[in-house]
């Protein structure tokens, strides 16, 4: 396929825009960039997709999200509002992911990536949880993934909470995905494993020791970490330890490992977190809305931390997440200077790309460059000031919103032709999970502890 007519945004070293140019795709990767005629004139017998003047650019990553939580929008949580991070994990999280059979874990997670498709996000990192349908979840929403035509990287949260049948079980899917993902393409190659970990405030030692002897040489693992105070507080009336140190004696921090949060280490964890190539995802709209605090994401990647822009679950348009961050750290450190885009764009951008592409090697990720995956998207955007590789962060953060995507592509395929899905059936998808959460809300009324 060739697309022409674009304004080519690179995101490349430093980024250019690349005016009136043309990107050649060939077996799900980017062959060719040129201007608009030479590359014509070659490749006129091929699927030809016209950009008319549109912006032409990576598809946006989201390196932390929780598809099993799409179906919370609009759920009353009965008695009392929670007080604390604790209590919403005890009153919202944990009986939601309890209610949540074979058939809701499939929606969800349609429901997420018509979203995401929609909002020109064309990667997504997840964290999956449902307690009474363990086995066999990751492939539920591994075939959600390949009907979609989406790139997605896939885990269970292995717990104590739910007692240690359910715990032992969670190991066993991690890690028959993990291998599955080994021997086979899954949805050609667009679909990866990891070893997901709830976090160390519900994890026993013993736990932590069997996921990593069930996890093999070179496997990352995926974990909630100092989300709230409490998690260090548990993992020192534990272990003795603060929670990144825990971790790390038992082997779980590595090159491969995605640590969520992070918002209240202290210097020590830092360092062991930088020294260990682990990376951390931020999440500032969950963060704000939970009010959790807020991770010095700055200091941290001054400290040789790398990291990621993540959504914990919220909508799959990530530069509304661009914008939260942006913000918040200004206001948190009531300084103007905190958070500048170029920052935020190398967290976005560079570091979500760099780590999608540990889970696919085969091409470069979040750039448009010769040899890496075809996943891009056209952005209809016209903007009233001058508009250059240097200054686009700025606009983003101030000009840019999701409607302006047009058209999505994932590995040369594309999933949304001028705002029309052709992968996913919106409305369908839209009226089941209707019906579907209707029982998961009167199941979780079942479970939620009451005041």
């Amino acid at each position: 396929m060739l697309i022409k007519n674009a304004r080519v945004v690179t995101w490349d070293e430093p980024n250019e825009i690349l005016e009136d140019h043309a990107v050649w795709i060939d077996s799900g990767f980017i062959a060719e960039i040129g201007p608009s005629t030479e590359l014509t004139s070659r490749h006129s017998d091929d699927e030809i997709l016209d950009a008319h003047g549109q912006l032409l650019m990576p598809g946006n990553i989201c390196a932390h999200t929780h598809f099993y939580g799409a179906f919370a929008r609009g759920m009353a949580i009965p008695g009392h509002p929670p007080k604390d991070f604790p209590e919403i994990l005890r009153k919202l999280w944990w009986p939601l992911d309890k209610s949540l059979t074979e058939e809701d874990v499939r929606y969800s997670a349609l429901v997420c990536l018509v979203d995401a498709i929609k909002h020109g996000t064309t990667a997504l990192i997840d964290h999956h949880a449902s307690p009474n349908f363990i086995d066999g979840s990751l492939d539920v929403i591994s075939e959600a993934l390949t009907e979609s035509g989406m790139r997605g990287v896939l885990c269970y949260e292995v717990t104590d909470r739910d007692g240690e049948e359910k715990a032992q079980a969670g190991i066993e899917e991690n890690v028959r995905f993990i291998e599955r993902c080994r021997d086979e393409r899954v949805a050609g190659g667009r679909v990866a494993a990891t070893f997901g970990l709830h976090a160390s405030l519900t994890l026993s030692e013993r736990t932590l020791e069997l996921c990593r002897s069930a996890a093999t040489e070179g496997t990352g693992f995926h974990i909630h970490v100092a989300e709230h105070e409490v998690d260090e507080v548990d993992s020192l009336e534990k272990s003795g330890k603060r929670v990144v140190n825990r971790l790390n004696d038992h082997g779980i921090l590595g090159e491969k490992t995605i640590v969520a949060h992070a918002i209240h280490v202290d210097e020590r964890e830092v360092e062991l977190l930088a020294e260990s190539g682990t990376w951390v995802t931020h999440q500032p709209r969950s963060n704000m809305n939970n009010g959790v605090g807020v991770a010095d994401v700055e200091s941290l990647m001054r400290a040789g931390v790398k990291v990621c822009l993540g959504n914990d679950g919220f909508s799959n348009a990530m530069w509304e997440e661009w914008k939260a961050a942006y913000l918040l750290h200004k206001v948190w450190n009531r300084d103007p200077r905190r958070m500048p885009g170029d920052v935020l764009t190398r967290m976005a951008v560079r570091h979500n790309a760099e780590l999608a592409q540990q889970f696919f090697p085969e091409g470069a990720l979040g750039k448009i460059v010769s040899g890496a995956h075809a996943d891009l998207i056209l952005v209809d955007y016209h903007p009233t000031t001058p508009l250059s590789g240097g200054n686009l962060p700025w606009h983003i953060l101030f000009g840019f919103n999701e409607s302006m995507v047009t058209s999505t592509i994932v590995a040369g395929k594309i999933l949304m032709r001028e705002r029309e899905l052709l992968t996913l059936d919106e409305e369908q998808i839209t009226a089941r999970s209707r019906e579907l959460a209707s029982t998961v809300w009167e199941r979780y009324q079942t479970y939620v502890p009451k005041d």
